[in-house]
């Protein structure tokens, strides 16, 4: 492709070698979930824009809590079990957590996450476990809870 060449033929001869190769790593035993998380890809692309948008939202939530000359924050580390049963949904929740703006995941340890949040409408969202559910459905897995301490 990068040749400028497109005539057919090439094109079959690409096509035809990336389908071999894609058998014989098959074949091969290769291909994992973890490593490669093609079985999650078309999941992850409805997942991304709620993510987009609950980042937008906190975003300003997190500004309008800043610009208050009152600065009424209320941090809380949370202890958050999670329903996510493959280390992939562990990490991928605990990247989408960190990745909105007032949470930020502290560490995990067997399925539980540490969060520290820095308003009430972050410990909210968190308490609520939407965000838990919708890794769960990009995942495709388990059950779990939510402990506030």
């Amino acid at each position: 492709m990068l040749s400028g060449i497109f005539e057919t033929w090439l094109l079959a001869l690409g096509l035809g070698s990336v389908v071999v190769v894609v058998i014989f790593a098959n074949r091969m035993d290769v291909i994992d979930h973890e490593g490669h998380p093609i079985h999650i890809s078309w999941r992850a692309l409805l997942y991304w824009p709620w993510l987009a948008w609950e980042i937008v939202k906190a975003n300003f939530d997190v500004a309008r809590v800043i610009l208050d000359p009152k600065l009424p924050i209320t941090p809380k580390v949370l202890h958050i079990k999670s329903l996510q049963v493959t280390e992939l949904g562990h990490v991928f929740y605990a990247n989408s957590i960190t990745l909105t703006p007032g949470t930020v995941t502290l560490g995990l340890d067997n399925g539980a996450l540490e969060v520290h949040a820095l308003t009430p409408v972050s410990i909210e969202g968190l308490l609520s476990g939407e965000m838990d559910r919708r890794v769960h459905a990009v995942e495709g897995s388990a059950d779990g809870t939510v402990e506030n301490t």
